[in-house]
């Protein structure tokens, strides 16, 4: 009985032990395929050294198992920097269900028969490699994959229809790829998906599919840079679970569904930068999680409905469109308004009063519009406010009174309106303003002594107003201020002495006053222009002004100045120069005895030409006085002969030369010749064409050669000779692109242009010549040796920050450089910063915010990820190679570099260096540079932050060039606009 028992129970036994997983402590199995897989890529960094068999595979870096069986589980190599093909080796471990192998430096292809093994996956994270060739298809088997991410790649072609047959799939992310096709409409047939990103693809034009709607479990679409035509569907209303809906930089037309309304869950809608025309549905007002609404760069017309007016709104942006009409009153009472930026379109009416009273406005730029009334006096009720703009539009009545009190205001742009009356005296004074432009306005009175307290404030342009009084002494604090444009006023008395202590001062306008007195004195080492003329200023012209080093601007025309000329200003490389209209006495200085200054001199009857010097005709000749005052008649007759025969000899000597160089074939001047002067020149193309020799030469580039030319005048200038043919057409078009560019542009931290000329085979540029060279020689090459200092490069980094900020955002149309890099920017004898070389800069369409080209132009390590495979290049690209600048400026490595390993530059190697660790300088910083202060350490932090926030993959996350300069001078903190994977720099 007892073995019939033990014969029955004991298959039993064994049947169950059967199905007991086993307890496997880390299968050897699966340890040995890790450890081959291991074999077959690159570890650089040694992050995957303890995967070794000495120890548990559960342990392995990367490695998480089952608590239970210890199975292994998943495998998350993110960001380790490893390299090499997919390693299908992981796929052959049976009970793997992740596998994320982002940002990571794997390369070429990726086949069914590589993923078959996978088929078990849950969720597969190849994104941020170097993965080409076209998507692979899914096997049937992949039934339970429910995330799939293969965006930041280079695959092409379409997406394979294996794609619709992923019944869990709920993420699926294919964004910045090369992938073509139109967006296919089985993706409707993904009814589980919460997350669809396809952005920036080179898609066919197409429209959105209809079926988007059967897609309800949806909460985040994000379709940028697809090519999308057509309408937005109706059916887009169905997705209730929506959160996120970005459409931005397409070809969409139409209007905007009504039945948007319904979307009750969404907090931001994108909708920029596309041909949306009509009205905005009244549906919109339903939409009470709505937190950001971008409807910019659109055809949208009518009103703001009231509705959606009262809406909880964190930003709204409706910036170039062609709304009219008021904003409503409701708006202003919305208790999360945050930012309100609507600025380039047509709106008219007034701005609520209230605005501001409900909510923390912290930013509002209302600016090139046709509003009217009054500035809402409650902005800054709850003390948030930091940043007003409002120029050119038509307000009137004056800078509200509570204004004075919003001690967090730092930037004020409310020029070219109509406003008037006093500034309120605390206004003048907010310890934080960095940035006050109040010109061509109707204010007046005083400037107050409360600007003693604007401690931080770099820009103080008032001109174009009715100030009057004195210019206060307080002024005289400002120890930050850069530029003084309180031109064309009322302000009468002295200038104050003590200004001559603001050793930053970059630019002094205070024409058209009723200043007096004697003209002030100072160590401006960076004083570039000063505008005195048109006032009641005495004395004498100051000799110490000729020991200004980069003053290029000198205006005192139509003072009452007396005195000879100082010799000294033979000193200066001037482009600008005028001392009409005064009573000036004595003989010209020969730097200036050259008809081209003629314009400058007239208005002072009381100058002479000085000995020897024929071309001012308008001036008499200073007599040769003897010791007892009388003229010496057979000395000045000697003179007279020996300047007749003098002249006579140059004319031969000149005619000699012509002939010469026409029978040589050097240098012919005929019809075909074209010349233009930017600035007042006293030289002209012969001249500069006879110093074009080897020993002048510096320099040699793929646009041509560049020469440091000593001219006649004593001034240095720099001339860039183009390449010609055969070399195809790029010169003539970078010759254009250069002169259309710099012929326009006017700014100090922008070369300037002084002359270009062009003939058959000969295409020149003349520009000021900057004595230090390029930011590549004084960081990389010769020069760097010693070392620039911090100081210096911080300096230069906000320097060219502002002329870029410039081009983008003052320039009307915007222009684009295309090739920031260290050899593009120059550094004048202070190391001041001035962008140069505008042979690849392009204007943007008004109508548009991008501007596609043909090919790809640029430099190697400096080129946006994006522009490389869309051929679109806007602000942003400028804003990532400016971005690669900065990291350059502190790291003190090149781009490219060697060092950094194979598919490596200076972005991956820095976010590699700093990745997952709190940031420590000491991994990445210039070693020439180990010796800093605690302040210093801290503005390389900023820095280093900024250049990873400007080279961020995609274009959305990056800055703009104006907060860019805002977060290089500290006025904003950095890590507050670093996306939520960054944070850690």
């Amino acid at each position: 009985m007892a073995s019939i028992l033990l014969l029955t129970v004991l298959p039993l036994v064994l049947l169950l032990l059967t199905c007991v997983p086993a307890q496997r402590d880390g299968d050897s199995d699966d340890g040995d395929i890790l450890l081959d897989a291991k074999s077959r890529l690159g570890d650089p960094a040694g992050k995957l050294s303890d995967w070794n068999r000495l120890s548990n595979p559960c342990n392995w870096t990367g490695i998480t198992c089952h608590t239970a069986n210890h199975s292994i589980l998943s495998i998350d190599l993110t960001n380790y920097g490893i390299s090499g093909r997919f390693p299908t080796e992981f796929c052959r471990v049976s009970s793997l269900e992740t596998l994320k192998l982002g940002w990571n430096y794997i390369n070429g292809t990726v086949s069914s028969s590589d993923l078959a093994p996978c088929h078990r996956l849950r969720k597969l994270d190849l994104s941020s490699n170097s993965l080409v060739g076209t998507l692979p298809e899914f096997e049937p088997e992949f039934m339970f994959l429910i995330e799939l991410d293969l965006s930041q790649n280079n695959f092409s072609g379409p997406i394979p229809p294996s794609f619709g047959r992923l019944p869990v799939l709920r993420v699926l992310n294919l964004y910045s790829n090369l992938i073509s096709g139109t967006i296919p409409g089985f993706i409707a047939g993904l009814t589980e998906l919460t997350e669809l990103r396809l952005a920036l693809n080179q898609f066919d034009r197409g429209p959105i599919p209809l079926g988007i709607g059967n897609l309800t479990n949806l909460e985040y679409i994000w379709l940028a840079y697809t090519n999308l035509t057509g309408v937005i569907p109706a059916s887009v209303g169905n997705l209730l679970r929506l959160k996120h809906l970005d459409l931005s930089n397409n070809a969409i037309d139409g209007p905007i569904p009504e039945s948007i309304g319904r979307l009750r869950s969404v907090e931001q809608i994108e909708l920029y930068a596309n041909r949306i025309s009509g009205d905005l549905p009244e549906s919109l007002g339903n939409l009470t999680s709505l937190r950001q609404f971008d409807a910019s760069e659109n055809a949208l017309t009518g009103e703001l409905p009231e509705t959606f007016a009262g809406l909880h709104l964190e930003f709204i942006g409706l910036n170039d469109n062609f709304f009219r009409g008021e904003i409503p009153a409701v708006m202003a009472m919305n208790p999360n308004l945050v930012d309100l930026k609507i600025f380039n379109n047509s709106f008219s009416g007034e701005i609520p009063q209230y605005l501001g009273r409900y909510s923390d406005l912290e930013e509002i730029d209302v600016s090139k519009n046709l509003f009217s009334g009054g500035i809402p006096p409650d902005l800054c009720m709850r003390g948030s406010l930091q940043r007003l703009v409002a120029f050119r539009n038509r307000f009137t009545g004056e800078i509200p009174a509570s204004l004075g009190d919003c001690d967090s205001l730092y930037y004020v742009r409310i020029q070219e309106n109509e406003l008037s009356g006093v500034v309120p005296d605390r206004f003048w004074g907010l310890s934080k303003m960095y940035h006050l432009e109040l010109s061509n306005n109707g204010f007046q009175g005083p400037m107050s002594s409360s600007i003693s307290t604007a401690s931080n404030l770099t820009k103080l342009l008032i001109s174009g107003n009715n100030f009057s009084g004195e210019i206060p002494p307080e002024i005289c604090q400002l120890k930050e201020l850069t530029m003084l444009d309180a031109g064309m006023n009322r302000f009468s008395g002295s200038i104050p002495a003590c200004i001559g202590r603001l050793s930053k001062l970059e630019q002094i306008d205070l024409q058209g006053n009723i200043l007096s007195g004697q003209i002030p004195v100072g160590s401006w080492k960076d004083l570039t222009e000063l505008n005195l003329s048109m006032n009641d200023l005495s004395g004498e012209i100051p000799s110490q002004f000729g020991e200004l080093p980069v003053l290029t601007y000198l205006d005192l025309s139509s003072n009452h100045l007396t005195g000879e000329i100082p010799a000294e200003l033979a000193n200066l490389n001037l482009n600008i120069f005028n001392l009409s209209g005064n009573d000036l006495t004595g003989p010209i200085p020969m730097a200036f005895a050259s008809p081209v200054y003629l314009p400058s001199l007239a208005g002072n009857p009381n100058l002479c030409s000085s000995s020897g010097t024929t071309d001012l005709v308008l001036f008499p000749k200073c007599p040769l006085v003897t010791a007892k005052g009388k003229i010496h008649s057979r000395a000045a007759l000697y003179t007279f002969v020996v300047l007749i025969v003098g002249l006579v000899l140059l004319a031969g000597l000149f005619w000699f030369r012509r002939a010469r160089s026409t029978r040589t074939g050097k240098f012919k001047r005929g019809p075909s010749w074209k010349s233009t002067s930017f600035q007042r020149v006293g030289f002209d193309e012969a001249e500069i064409h006879d110093c074009l020799t080897d020993e002048n030469l510096i320099g040699s580039g793929g646009s041509g050669r560049v020469y440091r030319v000593m001219l006649k005048t004593g001034q240095t200038v720099a001339v860039k000779r183009l390449w010609t043919c055969p070399r195809g057409p790029e010169p003539e078009r970078e010759f254009q692109a250069e002169v259309e560019t710099l012929g326009r542009v006017r700014h100090g931290n922008i070369v300037k242009l002084l002359f270009c000329c062009s003939a058959e085979g000969f295409k020149v540029l003349v520009y000021e010549y900057m004595a230090n060279g390029s930011l590549r020689e004084a960081l990389h090459g010769d020069k760097a040796n010693p070392p620039l200092d911090w100081d210096r490069r911080v300096g230069i980094a906000v320097g060219a920050a502002q002329g870029l900020a410039y081009l983008h955002h003052d320039c009307v149309p915007a222009i684009v450089h295309r090739d920031v890099k260290p050899s593009n920017i120059l550094l004048d004898s202070e190391f001041r910063a001035h962008v140069g070389d505008f042979g690849l800069a392009r204007v943007l369409p008004k109508e548009a915010g991008d501007c596609v080209t043909t090919h790809v132009a640029g430099s190697c390590g400096y080129i946006a990820p994006e522009y490389a495979y869309t051929l679109k290049i806007n602000e942003k690209s400028d804003v990532y190679s400016f971005g690669v600048v900065l990291l350059e400026l502190v790291t003190g490595r090149k781009a490219i570099d060697p060092l950094f390993g194979e598919n490596k530059d200076i972005v991956k190697w820095v976010r590699e260096e700093v990745a997952g660790k709190e940031l420590d300088l000491k991994l990445v910083i210039d070693p020439r540079l180990q010796q800093m202060s605690a302040c210093e350490y801290e503005e390389m932090v900023r820095v280093l932050r900024v250049g990873i926030l400007c080279t961020s993959y995609l274009p959305i996350n990056r800055p703009s060039m104006r907060l860019v300069v805002d977060l290089l001078r500290g006025h904003r903190d950095v890590s507050f606009f670093l996306p939520d994977g960054q944070k850690q720099y």
